[in-house]
């Protein structure tokens, strides 16, 4: 499906224009791809640059496109104007825009006499759930962290470590990905945790380093000391797109308990501790999470589930 084909030209492009989305565009004329593009880096919207390879053959073809065509002047005219003056006579669209300033592209097709289908797929709209997260609700998008035992503890007795080497690389990773992580005042405290992502590329520099704290916290992590919902605003209004919580069962539950957290890794190892506290501390009512899919990491099992899906 030429859907797919725009999907994995955006994976393979991830990042490339942040902090804008990442969007792929695949135009199909007369049974062949005629032009295809992803979003640039300050640069042309995935639609322009597939329309541009697609030249004339662009009159009556087929766009797939990830993300709804813009309707608004931002960065870049409409990219919605541009598909209509380019006589593209269908559109695919893999996800809708949920920016209600540039969101109104598929009415404005439609209304220029473009057919339209909106596929609404999942894995589009998971592509840049940080950043569909931040436009829609004013905040980032949180990934709970943690690794556990078999019997769910979050320490076991005598070992630094509870998770294996492939899974502490892979939260590296994960750190070099997100805009900002943080702990609770009592895991900066106990560990002093530096938080930052080493021995992976990071192209887009470190993550800032915060503490969710009311009091002072020793060492050089950012104190965050309001109210979560005001300092996840206030993040966002500072261009934090999505935060990786890996503080302790306090913070969790906390965040839980406010409906905070859109997303839940939980490694889980090979082993047994007996004692010592749980992964979340308690919450007043459960949470049903969606998604749910699990892969080894080296040894451990890693469990991926939304709370919010994108």
């Amino acid at each position: 499906m030429t859907l797919q084909r725009a999907l994995d030209l955006a994976t393979a492009a991830r990042g490339r224009a942040y902090p804008k989305p990442t969007v792929g565009a695949v135009v199909v004329g007369d049974g062949e791809v005629v032009g295809e593009g992803v979003t640039e880096a300050g640069g042309r919207h995935a639609e322009i640059v597939a329309l541009e390879a697609a030249g004339d053959r662009a009159r009556g073809a087929t766009m797939y496109v990830t993300l709804e065509p813009c309707a608004h002047f931002g960065t870049t005219p409409p990219c919605a104007d541009a598909v209509i003056a380019a006589g593209v006579e269908r559109v695919v669209v893999g996800s809708l825009d949920p920016n209600p300033e540039a969101a109104g592209g598929v009415e404005k097709l439609r209304a220029a006499g473009v057919d339209v289908e909106v596929a609404d797929w999942f894995e589009a709209r998971q592509q840049n759930e940080a950043w569909r997260t931040w436009v829609a609700a004013r905040r980032p998008f949180v990934v709970y962290k943690v690794a556990t035992t078999l019997d769910g503890r979050v320490t076991i007795p005598g070992s630094r470590w509870v998770s294996g080497v492939e899974s502490r690389r892979l939260v590296h990773e994960l750190r070099a990905q997100v805009d900002a992580v943080a702990v609770g005042g009592g895991t900066a405290r106990a560990d002093r945790p530096r938080l930052d992502a080493r021995d992976v590329d990071t192209p887009r520099g470190q993550p800032r380093r915060l503490v969710f704290s009311r009091s002072d916290v020793p060492g050089e992590l950012e104190v965050r000391r309001g109210p979560l919902e005001e300092e996840l605003r206030a993040l966002a209004g500072e261009g934090v797109q999505s935060l990786l919580l890996e503080g302790g069962p306090t913070l969790a539950a906390a965040f839980l308990a406010a409906d905070l957290v859109d997303k839940v890794l939980l490694f889980v190892a090979p082993a047994v501790s007996g004692e010592g506290p749980t992964a979340i501390a308690a919450l007043t009512s459960p949470r049903t999470l969606s998604r749910l899919t699990a892969r080894p990491v080296g040894g451990d099992v890693l469990l991926e589930a939304y709370v919010h899906e994108p």
